[in-house]
């Protein structure tokens, strides 16, 4: 994909409910936790920001993470029900192709993101990057990440998203549903399909067949598009993923 993009940072949380991640590092917020004297939120706006976008947009509800953004070349989005919510609204107010990443992508590089840009095929509505298990574990060994497995191998997602066009939308509509089933997994079983879980759980789907069948069911052209880094699936989720990325960040310091 060589036109320019938006992007956009996920930085909400769910009214009521405490982060673990957070508690654990003694802030309100993911977004606040410091490595190596560097918020998360300050680390990935700028490793979005040298991958060249030409609007970066952070949609937050936090009034500690508007503050700090005040003086920040971004626009700040109004809160939103949920990450699909504030997907959709930040597609109206930034336009596409829109990047979409989150806050707690604490070792995001600018090359992850202009080497995903690339690989994005030119057919697709929508792509995704994920991480083989090969190379997460060769990046940080004895890591803990989910896996989703395919015919081809296991994959790890590395919330790094691309929607092209308008019509990637109607995958963020999907999400919006999924979203509201998640403590119900038998309907989200069933908004899928028993073909698609047939195959998938009998292992006979490779990686872009299911990618593309997911895709279909919502009515978009969807792509999976393979990370060269495996450290791109490491998120900070839980804090034992907080105790990794400072490792590695120390390490690397």
């Amino acid at each position: 994909m060589n036109q320019g993009f938006k992007a956009l940072i996920l930085a909400g949380s769910r009214g009521g409910e405490v982060d673990p991640v957070a508690a654990y590092a003694g802030v309100s917020h993911k977004a606040l936790i410091t490595l190596e004297g560097r918020a998360l939120l300050d680390r990935v706006l700028s490793a979005v920001g040298a991958a060249g976008p030409e609007t970066i947009g952070v949609a937050a509800n936090d009034e500690a993470i508007k503050t700090r953004l005040a003086d920040a070349d971004v626009v700040i989005l109004p809160p939103a029900s949920g990450p699909s919510q504030s997907v959709e609204t930040a597609a109206g107010a930034l336009g596409f192709p829109l990047l979409v990443t989150t806050v707690d992508h604490a070792l995001l590089k600018p090359e992850w993101i202009t080497s995903f840009l690339a690989d994005c095929p030119d057919w697709a509505d929508v792509a995704v990057l994920l991480a083989s298990e090969e190379k997460v574990q060769a990046a940080a060994p004895g890591t803990q990440r989910t896996y989703l497995r395919f015919q081809d191998g296991r994959y790890s997602g590395c919330n790094l998203f691309v929607l092209r066009n308008e019509a990637a939308l109607n995958v963020v509509h999907v999400w919006r549903k999924v979203e509201a089933m998640r403590k119900q997994p038998w309907k989200i079983a069933a908004l899928l399909g028993p073909s698609f879980l047939f195959r998938y759980l009998l292992n006979r789907l490779t990686l872009d067949e299911a990618v593309l069948r997911l895709g279909r069911l919502a009515g978009v052209k969807a792509a999976a598009v393979r990370a060269h880094d495996g450290l791109a699936a490491v998120d900070v989720d839980k804090p034992s993923d907080l105790d990794l990325v400072r490792r590695i960040v120390g390490e690397k310091a």
